[in-house]
């Protein structure tokens, strides 16, 4: 039964155990304030969005604004950054379980990112108890053990520095209903996560840190802007203590960075380089084109082409304003059994890593953490600095052509059948409840299933040419995709996997392209 909290305010997924102390009618009320002060804005961005789409469709490329070119042309700064974020060099992802998030904030990196978005499959059980989790480790009772083995876990004495990555503009969550709407999944992890929090990090010397993910222009920035302030005097705190990084994760993002940087100023330590969703918006707002037909997934590498010259923009852009720059995933996973294999993927971060350090890069990102002592080995030796703040890529120029310069590359038939393989099993752990999950000697989350489903989308649609001379015709993907399923079915046969073939198979032969994989696949679970 719906339980009612206040007026017009429902809970409609179970308040059960541990979830009283989260969904307190005090903190539902704050999430409730949020929604009604910041909804409706929400959607009109996510309107804006289309409409900019519709644009992209019609032949205009992204490109820097000229209304704000007084923005990027002056001087100006971010506010100070708090000393626990000055030294970044190594941070760590993944989804917020409890076993997972007392790994991560021991296992030796400087940030631990407790990921609400991509990394999680935001069942109502998986995001209540992610916020429980939280919630534990800033009272200090943050331990764990594991049903199966016995072994117990605990936080250790010197913990990474805790961020939280709260779910995206797009979606919902239908758990909660204001005024007869769901909230914003959004509003929903930060609202809860600062009220019972924001005031126990700050207590303990660090404080209330953020990730937004997604994020397509200035306004929807400002928007995030408006939130943080909103909340800090509600909570009684000053502005400027809660502080982000925003990942530029997005292709319209990217020619928007200083803009960003700008609406944030009093709240944002940096921006990152979100490379996977980097690939999938560039597709998604692309694609349509036939000048941005893609090669293999496996071509497109950072440092060359439109990933190498975003990623320098990037740098430059946070250097001149006093924000860090901080790299992309790291996505290599150990490789059991067979140390060949395990030692050409930790070759292949570090080469990475040392492309990063050598750019300019404050810090940059592992999913697993055996790769941490990888990437800091890197770090510690190429910058013994906390930061490289002072490496401004002064004179260096970064055009509009080069920030859209399509990698060389081919299409193949193993490319094709990577995609539906990683697609369809990611899709069906998803919704299984799981959001981080090792595929092929890969930690993959929704970002890679997005870029398959887009990328099969743009070959059917465009008629795309194999390097076998074949195109890719919507016969040819579904005879590939019948025998692909038929071995997915022999290992990981189950309900769910046939959920998730259908939903793929149908998202990548609609006519129209749909915004994310999550919001229909949310349907499924929610």
């Amino acid at each position: 039964m719906p339980l009612d909290i206040a007026a017009n305010v429902q809970i409609l997924g179970p308040v059960e155990g541990r979830a009283v102390e989260i969904l307190t009618p005090e903190a539902v009320a704050f999430v409730a304030d949020l929604h009604r002060r910041f909804d409706g804005r929400r959607r009109e961005l996510l309107q804006a969005r289309q409409a900019r789409q519709a644009k992209f469709d019609a032949g205009e490329l992204p490109d820097f604004l000229d209304e704000t070119s007084h923005v990027r042309a002056a001087d100006w700064t971010v506010a100070p950054v708090p000393a626990d974020l000055q030294d970044r060099r190594v941070e760590i992802t993944g989804p917020v379980d409890r076993k997972m998030i007392i790994n991560a904030l021991n296992c030796g990196a400087k940030v631990f990112m407790a990921d609400f978005e991509d990394a999680t499959a935001p069942t109502w059980a998986n995001v209540v108890e992610g916020q429980v989790n939280l919630k534990d480790r800033w009272n200090g009772v943050l331990d764990h053990v594991d049903p199966k083995s016995g072994k117990a876990y605990a936080l250790g004495a010197n913990p990474a520095v805790l961020k939280v990555r709260p779910r995206g503009w797009h979606l919902p969550e239908r758990h909660l209903e204001v005024d007869g709407a769901p909230v914003a999944g959004a509003l929903f992890d930060f609202g809860l996560y600062v009220f019972h929090n924001a005031k126990a990090a700050l207590a303990q010397g660090s404080g209330p840190y953020f990730y937004l993910p997604k994020l397509e222009s200035h306004l929807e920035a400002r928007l995030w802007n408006a939130v943080f302030v909103h909340a800090q005097e509600a909570l009684g705190l000053p502005v400027g203590t809660f502080k982000a990084t925003v990942l530029i994760e997005t292709i319209p993002a990217a020619f928007e960075m200083d803009e960003i940087l700008f609406e944030l100023k009093d709240h944002i330590v940096g921006l990152n380089c979100g490379r996977w969703d980097y690939i999938f918006s560039f597709i998604k707002r692309l694609g349509r084109t036939p000048a941005f037909l893609t090669p293999d997934r496996s071509a497109m590498v950072m440092g060359k082409a439109f990933l190498g010259a975003y990623s320098l923009k990037l740098i430059q852009t946070c250097h001149r304003r006093g924000a860090f720059a901080m790299g992309g995933m790291a996505a290599q996973i150990p490789v059991k059994g067979d140390e060949a294999a395990n030692q050409a993927a930790f070759a292949k971060v570090r080469a990475d890593k040392e492309r990063e350090a050598g750019a300019g890069h404050d810090g940059t990102w592992v999913a697993h953490p055996d790769l941490v002592p990888v990437a800091m080995e890197v770090f510690d030796r190429l910058m013994p600095t906390p930061n490289q703040l002072s490496k401004t890529l002064e004179g260096l120029e970064i055009t509009q052509p080069q920030m859209l310069e399509l990698h060389d590359g081919v299409r193949t038939e193993t490319g094709v059948r990577e995609a539906i393989r990683v697609g369809v099993r990611y899709t069906q752990a998803w919704l299984e409840g799981r959001g981080a999950v090792p595929l092929y000697n890969l930690m993959e989350d929704a970002a890679t299933a997005e870029i398959c489903r887009t990328q099969l989308w743009q070959w059917v649609r465009l008629a795309a040419e194999l390097d076998d001379g074949r195109v890719l015709t919507s016969e040819l993907f579904i005879g590939l995709f019948t025998q692909e399923m038929g071995d997915l079915r022999s290992q990981f046969g189950s309900p769910k996997l046939e959920e998730a073939a259908h939903l793929f198979t149908r998202m990548v032969l609609e006519e129209g392209m749909e915004e994310f994989l999550t919001l229909p696949a949310y349907e499924l679970i929610a």
